[in-house]
C-alpha cells in the first residue's frame, strides 16, 4: 500500500520551529527515493547520489532555524539535489553547466544593451512569479521539465506517477500560466513585456505538444 503524501509545509514548520526529529524522518523517508533518482540521473553513480542526498538533509537539519522562509519544502529539496549534482559534475569534469533556458547565445553580443538586459530580467521575474502560483505538483513537473530538461518518463519515474499524469500536469501548468500572465497587468505593467511572456508560454506549449506527438517523452 502506498503511503499517503504528507503535508510538507506542516512537517517543515515542525522541523524548523519545534526541532521535531520525527517530522524530519517522515520528510526524509517520503522524499528519499525520488531525490535519489534525480541525483542518480545526473551523477550516474550510486554512492555519489547517496552522499549528495545525505549531505543536503544533514545541512538542512543543521540550518533548520534559518530555513523558516522556505514555503515549498518539496520543491526546495528537488532544486537543492539538482544544484548539488551539477556542482559535483562541474568539480569532477571542470565543465561549466549552463541552463539551456537561460542560454541565449544565438543573440549577437551587441543585443545585450542595458535596456534589453533589464527587459530579460523583468521577463524572467514575471514568469517565475506566475510559476509560483501553480499547484504544487504542476509547479514541480513544470520546473523539472523546463529547468532540468527531463523527459516525461524520467519525471514520472522520479515522482512515481504515470507519464500521462506528467503530461496532464504540464499542460495544466501551461494553461494556468497563460491565464495568470494575461490577468496580471497592474498599473505600470509593461504591456509589451506581458505579450512577450504570453507568447513565450504559448511557444512552450507548442513545443511540449510536438514532443508528445512524436513520442519524445
Amino acid at each position: 500500500m502506498k503511503v499517503a503524501k504528507p503535508d510538507f509545509v506542516v512537517l517543515w514548520a515542525r522541523i524548523c520551529l519545534e526541532d521535531d526529529i520525527k517530522s524530519f524522518e517522515v520528510l526524509y523517508r517520503y522524499l528519499y527515493n525520488s531525490l535519489h533518482k534525480l541525483a542518480l540521473y545526473y551523477v550516474r553513480e550510486q554512492e555519489v547520489a547517496e552522499d549528495i542526498i545525505a549531505e543536503i538533509f544533514v545541512r538542512c537539519w543543521e540550518n533548520r532555524k534559518e530555513s523558516t522562509h522556505i514555503q515549498q519544502p518539496e520543491s526546495y529539496f528537488f532544486v537543492a539535489v539538482r544544484n548539488q549534482s551539477l556542482k559535483y559534475l562541474k568539480k569532477k569534469s571542470g565543465t561549466t553547466f549552463i541552463d539551456l533556458a537561460e542560454n541565449e547565445a544565438e543573440h549577437p553580443v551587441e543585443a545585450y544593451t542595458p535596456e534589453s538586459l533589464l527587459e530579460r530580467k523583468e521577463l524572467h521575474h514575471k514568469l517565475d512569479h506566475a510559476i509560483e502560483t501553480l499547484p504544487a505538483q504542476a509547479k514541480l513537473v513544470f520546473r523539472l521539465i523546463k529547468e532540468n530538461g527531463l523527459k516525461y518518463k524520467e519525471v514520472a519515474d522520479i515522482l512515481e506517477i504515470s507519464p500521462r499524469t506528467v503530461q496532464t500536469q504540464l499542460f495544466r501548468a501551461i494553461a494556468k500560466l497563460r491565464l495568470v500572465l494575461k490577468s496580471e497587468k497592474p498599473s505600470g505593467f509593461n504591456a509589451e513585456i506581458g505579450e512577450k511572456l504570453i507568447s513565450m508560454v504559448i511557444l512552450l506549449g507548442i513545443i511540449t505538444f510536438f514532443k508528445y506527438v512524436v513520442g519524445n517523452f
